[in-house]
């Protein structure tokens, strides 16, 4: 693995947002809540700016609703994904 960074919910959740390269490159967004649930996207190469990743990340994970928030951040900073796993 490459580059990775990590945010946990605040609120006592146990809802984890990250992001990561894999090995063929591809930058890669989780979502773990904790449970039942994991979720991987892959980013379009165009949109995998580190920098505005992380801080579309940290701003969803701290919200009560992470996923609708993820959603609604990487579509307000242009951020293009396609899910590789559920």
């Amino acid at each position: 693995m490459g580059h990775q960074a990590g945010f946990h919910a605040p609120h006592g959740g146990a809802q984890f947002l990250g992001y990561r390269t894999n090995r063929q490159g591809a930058t890669e967004i989780v979502y773990d809540d904790g449970g039942a649930r994991r979720l991987i996207w892959r980013v379009a190469p165009e949109s995998a700016d580190a920098q505005m990743l992380s801080d579309a990340l940290q701003v969803a994970v701290g919200q009560i609703r992470v996923l609708p928030a993820l959603y609604q951040e990487l579509k307000k900073r242009a951020i293009a994904i396609e899910s590789v796993a559920v």
